[in-house]
């Protein structure tokens, strides 16, 4: 198995790159294959929640993208 990465977007969403496996409150699983990513929203307006929908382009969302 590949490293996992997460890259802050700025003034945008969070992107993890690898292989995850994402599974929601209801049970559901949603696997990342090895050398792809899946970008989470961070600005709270996607209607994809919690996945990126690029909205956060349109809504004037603004966050650093140095992690503290």
């Amino acid at each position: 198995m590949a490293d996992v990465k997460v890259q802050i977007r700025g003034n945008g969403p969070l992107r993890v790159i690898g292989e995850i496996e994402i599974i929601d409150q209801s049970g559901n699983q949603y696997a990342i294959p090895e050398g792809q990513w899946v970008s989470f929203c961070r600005c709270g307006q996607s209607d994809n929640k919690p996945f990126c929908d690029g909205t956060h382009q349109d809504c004037g969302f603004e966050a650093p993208s140095e992690a503290k």
